[in-house]
């Protein structure tokens, strides 16, 4: 094996660790949210404990993975798609360790609820369902490098914004018809403000894997609940 020969497997091997990296720090915050929505709307207490108790091991696969990355701009300047990739996944793994610290954040809130005030949760069950629904597809994006299912996640942040939107009214009327349910719709609100938090940062990483695969940017203006329909196929482009 010569040393040029050589010097490419390496490189390769790097790069493939790095996407190893992102895999199993998607697998982790995957789990982290699943059991963060758990632990709101069924009361589980396992759930709650497991989220935030993940969270170290996210972060220290955050730390390894910038290093590796700067590690690869440093020694192999890599050129086109794979410099693309590698920038990329600098801030992907920002965005994956931010998600993992809003679904803690929601477990722990999880462990404060008391739910004996007849509150629905049936609209953060959706909301809940649809912000993990979202992030597998961004994770099997980014392991695919698939363009359009990136594409369709970043359309389907205005659903998660219009959730939002319709669980926050939910929640002060809930307040204002009986002042004894306030503490635990507070926490309610925080719960689906994260999960709409989430929901922003899968939408960032479904707009670093298309800006990876394509080398275009995804429109500055996301699609946004309440904008009007108009929106919804001028600013997103063609799949090809």
């Amino acid at each position: 094996m010569t040393e040029a020969t050589h010097t490419v497997k390496s490189y390769e091997q790097e790069l493939e660790r790095l996407r190893g990296m992102m895999a199993r720090m998607g697998g982790l915050v995957e789990r982290q949210t699943a059991q963060a929505v758990k632990a709101v709307v069924e009361g589980d207490e396992e759930a709650a404990i497991e989220a935030p108790d993940l969270d170290p091991e996210v972060d220290e696969l955050e730390r390894e993975a910038e290093a590796l990355a700067i590690r690869i701009l440093a020694l192999r300047s890599p050129m086109a798609i794979d410099l693309r990739e590698i920038v990329a996944a600098l801030k992907i793994t920002g965005d994956l360790e931010r998600i993992g610290d809003y679904a803690a954040s929601i477990a722990r809130r999880a462990l404060k609820l008391d739910m004996d005030g007849g509150i629905s949760l049936i609209g953060l069950r959706s909301m809940g369902r649809l912000v993990q629904d979202n992030l597998r597809r961004a994770i099997d994006a980014l392991a695919a490098r698939d363009r359009d299912q990136a594409i369709a996640v970043w359309q389907a942040d205005t659903a998660v914004d219009e959730l939002y939107t319709a669980m926050f009214r939910e929640l002060m009327t809930y307040m204002m018809e009986d002042p004894r349910n306030i503490g635990s719709c507070i926490h309610l609100l925080f719960v689906a403000k994260n999960l709409e938090r989430i929901g922003d940062h899968t939408t960032n990483i479904a707009e670093r894997i298309y800006y990876a695969v394509t080398g275009e940017m995804l429109p500055a203006v996301r699609p946004r609940g309440g904008l009007g329909p108009q929106y919804a196929s001028a600013t997103v482009p063609d799949a090809r």
